[in-house]
């Protein structure tokens, strides 16, 4: 098996490093689409955050890797057998890493049922596809503008889901594909439909470093690891153990992040004074928040995290707008979600106090 180039050694590329990690932490954010101009370690920074993934619990004869600690995640076949009685054997293994390649059709990333075989013996006969092989892994598409755009929908559907489900003649079988979805793209070579770019719950735009002292470093870097890539990872394994872990430990604590609802109010009020088109944004948002707040070790998402989190989830969702011109840095983003809360508060002292001729009653009526 090839030495994978550590992903804490990568260069610069922040924004990109930092979609990924929440991702890692909360697949349910829904992936990344990471933009940018050839040569840019787009590909190799996914490969080398799927290298230090924890590895996860499995049922370890399930051809999907069923949770065993979650049934109600488990596919057709785990949960036939735990009805029959069966105990089901438990195994550890390492975060897989599924490259789709660009002429996959939807047969081949959904799976196929032979109907055949389902007439003739009655028997359910189920050929897993590359949803099955990813479940609970990381899904990499590279050139994902050059996919098909139907087979990249049913790629989408799956992740919001967290499920494949496939239906022929009656005959109905699912499983699990929970998955961070990580894709790539040059915009030289074409951009997505508005429609699929939304569906991405993160989108990066990166771009080469212009600086030449981290230039030389990237260089140092690519020929020492090219030279021994043994030696190279050995030197970067403290910091990609001290990764790990964080990811780790903050999977662990993100369901116990809260929010108020004055964060809500924030979040929402933002995507609508930057007219963000429907709702996925929001929801994005909020996730992101809580997964950058588990990952900083904290139990209550902040301001920041929310800036963090939009940093990342709107400038593929704006049409028009400070976008359009130039990305909004976080601090500027932190600016107006500040300035938004400030109009609120204002706004609901002025809702709160009786107009002339008015009772506190019938105010509080009003109010309500």
């Amino acid at each position: 098996m090839p030495v994978i180039y550590p992903f804490t050694a990568i260069v610069g590329q922040e924004r990109m490093r930092r979609a990924l990690v929440l991702n890692a932490v909360d697949p349910r954010i829904g992936g990344v689409l990471i933009r940018g101009e050839r040569g840019t370690a787009k590909s190799t920074a996914a490969r080398a955050l799927a290298a230090l993934l924890p590895s996860v619990p499995v049922v370890a004869d399930c051809r999907f890797g069923c949770n065993p600690d979650n049934p109600a995640t488990w596919c057709t076949e785990c949960r036939e057998r735990f009805a029959a009685g069966e105990t089901l054997p438990t195994a550890v293994r390492t975060t897989p890493f599924i490259n789709l390649p660009v002429s996959a059709t939807e047969d081949r990333v959904v799976g196929t049922l032979d109907i055949e075989k389902a007439i003739q013996k009655g028997v359910r006969a189920f050929e897993p596809g590359v949803l099955a092989a990813a479940n609970r892994g990381m899904l990499y598409i590279d050139e994902v503008n050059l996919l098909d755009d139907h087979v990249v929908d049913v790629l989408l559907d799956s992740a919001a889901m967290g499920m494949n489900i496939v239906e022929r003649e009656g005959i109905s079988f699912s499983h699990p594909a929970r998955f961070i979805l990580v894709g790539t793209m040059n915009p030289e070579e074409g951009d997505l439909r508005p429609q699929l770019l939304d569906r991405f719950a993160f989108s990066v735009e990166i771009y080469g470093i212009r600086e030449a002292r981290e230039r030389v470093t990237i260089m140092e870097r690519n020929l020492a690891f090219e030279a021994d890539p043994d030696g190279f990872r050995q030197q970067w394994l403290a910091k990609e153990e001290d990764l790990s872990h964080r990811i780790e430990e903050a999977r662990k604590l993100l369901d116990v992040v809260t929010y108020t609802r004055r964060d809500l109010l924030s979040i929402a009020s933002l995507t609508a004074s930057l007219n963000v088109d429907g709702h996925r944004a929001d929801l994005v948002i909020l996730k992101a928040a809580r997964a950058q707040a588990a990952f900083e070790g904290r139990q209550a998402i902040t301001d920041r995290d929310i800036a963090l989190a939009a940093e990342l989830a709107l400038p593929h969702r704006i049409k028009r707008g400070p976008f359009q011109q130039a990305e909004m840095s976080m601090e500027e983003l932190q600016d107006r979600i500040e300035q938004l809360q400030g109009q609120t508060t204002t706004g609901r002292e002025s809702e709160s106090e009786p107009q002339e001729g008015e009772s506190q009653d019938q105010s509080a009526e009003k109010k309500i």
